[in-house]
């Protein structure tokens, strides 16, 4: 028998012309906005104005691009920023999720080929002669031997797409962790942004919390001298000494919650807290003018986003994977090489042996278990939707709720300013009272606790811009843009 290339013909054109199953994938619409709601709030208000920087980006805008944190202009933040994608280990094992999507691939691809297998064997048998219906004719009674050496070729003709959909869901997924990665990676550095800037508003409100305690310290001793000349009450004194103590505690206390902000600093570095040290500098910035992206650029812009994305896409190829199980598995076996009683005649011409042909295999019941399959793939793919539509959602929330808290603390900011002078003021005033004899010291007392809140809240103020302006250039997403997915 002579096996002739057109034999392979209908099959040829089988595979060539074999259909996808399946819905082909549309990108799904999300809730959209022309603009940000709070990105032109209060436009007219003389705290507004301050904020004049401030206007909707225009695609040529760079100011977040790449590495974002040198927009606030602090050299040892520059420093810190890059060391997070070097050593941060839930980084690295977010790398490690995406090589591993991206090995698997490779693995689904390998079934668009033939795989190709041989299985060498040697051996021998002897049969009961009692056996029901025993050849009479085997030789002589003792068995026999057999040798083979043969190559076995499978394929399965993608005639529905099958394959073909599980190696695109599985780029996609690939595409998808690429977008987690670069979600993780914004995280850790938008995290290390903040509890730096966090530490040095512990470490501005520490320098103030020191030299309260010197101006306390000469205040209890101008009261107690007082005292001891007979001008002033025991009261006073322990006044006096109240506030001493009470303003060391909050240092106390300052020290503690900025020693926590350095050890998660070294954490996020790679580093144990005992080998990474921050040196002590007061905060003492104005946030930057970031212009927000517009609604529409911020889909490009977000690796959550871009990730939800894929992995709808990723579902779409779920439902055509299971439509494909309603349908026939269309396979070619064939299999060459030699056979024979010994190694002596194992490659004689006589010994060749070969054989091809197709296999087609097809469910008729399964008690509707592919229909659940194909049931449970739409609903994912619902559920996939819904998620991309929300995390879309929740990125404009985020943008939103940062730029009406960095509006509103810049107001917060200039009333602040004013009220600490005013507080300053008094205190002085109260104290020289006190001293000419015409106040009591709770006066006093009442006049520093008032100007070191004030003080206090300043400082704040400024963190928590500080802390705003990092998640705004995190929800529209650091200067990632949708193209920097891998072609995979």
């Amino acid at each position: 028998m002579t096996l002739r290339p057109s034999a392979l013909a209908p099959f040829a054109a089988l595979l060539l012309t074999g259909c996808m199953v399946g819905p082909k994938y549309v990108k799904p619409s999300v809730p959209m906005a022309p603009e940000f709601k709070e990105a032109g709030s209060d436009a007219n208000t003389d705290a507004s104005k301050e904020n004049i920087n401030w206007q909707v980006a225009q695609p040529a805008d760079a100011a977040q691009r790449g590495e974002w944190w040198t927009i606030f202009g602090d050299a040892e933040l520059n420093v810190l920023e890059p060391q997070v994608a070097e050593n941060n280990q839930n980084l690295k094992a977010a790398d490690a999720r995406f090589r591993e999507a991206r090995a698997l691939i490779r693995f689904n691809r390998a079934s668009l080929y033939p795989t190709v297998g041989v299985a060498p064997s040697a051996g021998g048998a002897r049969e009961s002669s009692n056996q029901p219906y025993f050849n009479v004719n085997t030789q002589n009674g003792n068995g026999v031997g057999v040798i083979e050496l043969p190559v076995d070729l499978n394929y399965e003709i993608d005639v529905w797409g099958r394959v073909r959909r599980t190696v695109s869901a599985a780029r996609e997924e690939a595409q998808a962790s690429a977008g987690d990665r670069q979600t993780v990676m914004l995280s850790l550095q938008a995290e290390l942004a903040v509890d730096y800037f966090e530490a040095r508003s512990a470490d501005a409100q520490e320098k103030l919390l020191n030299d309260t305690v010197k101006d306390f310290e000469e205040a209890w001793r101008i009261t107690n001298n007082r005292f001891e000349g007979g001008v002033a009450p025991k009261s006073d004194v322990d006044q006096a000494e109240t506030q001493l103590e009470a303003a060391k505690v909050q240092a106390h206390d300052i020290t503690l919650q900025r020693a926590l902000f350095e050890h998660a600093i070294a954490i996020l570095l790679g580093k144990p807290p005992a080998s990474f040290s921050l040196t002590n500098a007061p905060l003492d910035a104005r946030p930057p003018a970031i212009p927000p992206g517009l609604p529409s650029e911020l889909l490009e812009r977000r690796p959550d986003i871009a990730a939800a994305e894929r992995r709808v896409a990723e579902a779409n190829d779920r439902i055509g994977i299971a439509r494909a199980a309603f349908y026939p598995t269309i396979s070619l076996s064939g299999a060459i090489g030699f056979e024979g009683s010994s190694f002596g005649n194992l490659f004689n011409p006589a010994s060749f042996l070969w054989s091809i042909g197709p296999m087609l295999s097809q469910t008729v019941f399964d008690a509707g278990r592919r229909a659940a399959v194909s049931e449970q793939a739409n609903a994912s793919y619902d559920e996939t939707v819904a998620n991309y539509r929300q995390t879309t959602l929740t990125a404009f929330q985020q943008v939103e709720d940062n730029l009406v808290a960095l509006r509103v603390l810049n107001q917060e900011a200039t009333h602040q300013h004013q009220a600490t002078k005013a507080a300053q003021s008094a205190e002085q005033i109260f104290n020289n009272r006190y001293v000419g004899g015409l106040d009591t010291y709770l006066q006093v007392v009442t006049a520093q606790t008032t100007a070191l809140t004030n003080e206090r809240n300043d400082i704040d103020i400024m963190r928590r811009q500080m802390d705003a302006s990092v998640l705004l250039i995190k929800a529209l997403g650091g200067g990632w843009n949708v193209t920097s997915l891998p072609k995979l």
